[in-house]
């Protein structure tokens, strides 16, 4: 009689607990801002308030870009740049929000560098095909409204610290990049090559330019700067 109570109470234990994780992780996904419309939103109507002009472009993109304005604050504000990354995200989110941090700023050009944490699966798995359509879709917004869409490849990386069972990813990442220059070329879009630029002294991703295979290093920075430059002119 004993054992079978217990069992009958560790079963409604069980049950009790199933429930509250239930409700707690209902009570989260009613928190959980999924595009983060948060991070840039106070950011972006100081910008609009205080200028009345046109940013010369959105850098948009990632932890890449979001890390940039950090390591050389001045060659975003040499050039009337804003940096509208954020870390972690993928072509997903980065089109929900696009409106937002893009558009409403009317920027005359917007800096696309998309992709790295699809093939990273770090919102699941998605298709190639499937990150292709994100960055078309930005790119059509972007013309939709008078804003200069600028592609540009994905760093060469070969392997996610954050997701080492992926393995070797580079076939991947050349394919997308390969995907990314053709539709810039049949579409008279302007494209930075930073696969290209980042790999020196036949390193896939030289050592001088990041230091996890994944994110630049200021000299890595540096380096894109010039490119990004010699596309879009100063």
């Amino acid at each position: 009689m004993f054992a079978k109570s217990l069992r009958v109470f560790m079963a409604v234990a069980a049950s009790m607990t199933l429930f509250a994780v239930s409700v707690s992780a209902q009570e989260d996904l009613l928190k959980k801002n999924w595009a983060k419309f948060d991070r840039y939103a106070s950011a972006n109507e100081t910008y609009k308030a205080e200028n009345s002009g046109r940013p010369a472009a959105v850098l948009y993109g990632d932890s890449i870009t979001d890390a940039w304005p950090r390591q050389d604050a001045d060659f975003f504000k040499e050039h009337n740049f804003l940096g509208r990354g954020i870390s972690g995200q993928t072509t997903s989110e980065m089109v929900v929000r696009f409106r937002q941090d893009v558009i409403d700023l009317n920027p005359k050009k917007v800096v696309i560098l998309a992709g790295i944490n699809d093939i990273a699966c770090n919102n699941g798995v998605i298709s190639i095909e499937g990150i292709m359509g994100n960055i078309k879709s930005m790119c059509e917004l972007a013309k939709l409204h008078h804003i200069k869409p600028v592609l540009c490849t994905l760093t060469p990386t070969t392997t996610f610290p954050w997701r080492p069972q992926l393995g070797d990813v580079s076939a991947t990442v050349d394919k997308v990049n390969d995907l990314i220059r053709a539709y810039a070329n049949s579409n008279r879009i302007k494209l930075v090559d930073y696969a290209k630029v980042l790999t020196k002294d036949g390193q896939r991703y030289s050592k001088a330019y990041t230091k996890d295979d994944v994110h630049p290093n200021l000299d890595g920075y540096k380096v894109m700067e010039e490119a990004l430059l010699k596309v879009i002119g100063k």
